[in-house]
């Protein structure tokens, strides 16, 4: 019987097709970058590769060799991570790295990302694109089309998710090759983080597409902030992915990851300006933004667009409660 979660072609199958269609596809002869990324993109080959390996294992693998430090091994790997990825570093504080892992956490040059200076608008807390967005359903929010999920299961136990029933929601995917650090969205008060472990499934469009409540499944920590401005609740929740169970938070001086025991309710009281740096990926992952009902997306916020950290995103209710437009 089909697994209900899972759909797709048997593995022989994937390969066969993916392969095929990438090689037609090819502008030239010979395996360069462009075909490459043709084989990375099809979407049985590539479900295939990051989710029917032991995930878990892969991930403490890739982690052990991000940390190797070694200028010659990060070079070769940054010209083999430049065949499948879009890896642009010219916007980087630092152009040399001692290993993988300091290319993937890299810091910008300063003013690299202008931050919106608007007190009205929420700006985006990372590069990201935009994946599913849009009103939260009483306690229903959807990872891709037709395939939903609770606010309390992602949350966790013991998360109150009432402030954002009927709220606004949206979905930020960092690829590999973005920029991986993440900021405060406005001026915000960090109350409490809630780390729940969990798998590593990859949460690119293509797993989501087939995978149910997948960021349900995933490690992921729960991060319950709350707006200078008018004391409105937010909450982000960034989502761990294969290759990357690990998340750095500068407020509570802790690394998460897999081997952590959870989950783990860290009570803090943290305050951050707009635009200040609240943490990093290890690699690539998800952020997902809950605002409670009052707050709209800003204009032109729909799926697939691509962001960079300090744009708006969405933009805060008026003092009657109704939402308005930035600018």
């Amino acid at each position: 019987m089909k697994n209900p979660n899972e759909r797709g072609p048997t593995p022989a199958e994937s390969i066969a097709t993916a392969t095929a269609t990438a090689t037609a596809g090819a502008s030239r002869p010979g395996p360069g970058p462009g075909l490459w990324r043709r084989l990375w993109l099809q979407e049985d080959l590539n479900f295939l590769l990051t989710n029917r390996i032991p995930r878990i294992a892969a991930t403490r693998l890739m982690g052990w060799y991000a940390g190797l430090r070694s200028p010659t091994l990060t070079r070769l790997s940054i010209a083999v991570w430049r065949l499948f990825t879009d890896l642009d570093l010219s916007e980087a504080r630092e152009t040399r790295f001692e290993s993988v892992q300091a290319c993937f956490t890299r810091a910008l040059r300063d003013g690299a990302r202008p931050i919106d200076p608007d007190p009205r608008v929420l700006c985006s807390p990372c590069d990201a694109i935009v994946g599913a967005c849009g009103p939260v359903r009483g306690t229903e929010v959807f990872q891709a089309k037709g395939f939903p999920y609770a606010l309390g299961e992602l949350f966790g136990p013991t998360q109150d998710t009432r402030p954002f029933h009927d709220g606004q929601f949206v979905t930020l995917r960092l690829t590999s090759a973005m920029y991986h650090r993440f900021h405060a969205p406005h001026d915000v008060t960090l109350e409490h983080v809630s780390h729940l472990v969990g798998d590593t499934w990859n949460v690119n469009p293509i797993a989501l597409a087939r995978v149910q409540r997948l960021f349900c499944r995933n490690e992921r920590a729960v991060l319950q902030l709350r707006l200078a401005e008018g004391g409105h609740p937010l909450a982000l929740v960034p989502v761990a992915a294969i290759l990357v169970a690990s998340l750095r938070l500068h407020a509570v001086d802790l690394l998460l990851h897999r081997r952590h025991p959870g989950p783990h309710e860290i009570a803090c009281r943290h305050a951050l300006r707009k635009g200040e740096e609240l943490g990093w990926f290890q690699h690539g992952s998800t952020i997902i933004v809950f605002a409670p009902p009052g707050f709209r997306l800003a204009e032109g916020i729909a799926a697939g667009r691509r962001l960079r950290m300090g744009e708006p995103l969405m933009t805060l209710p008026d003092v009657d409660g109704a939402p308005v437009a930035a600018g």
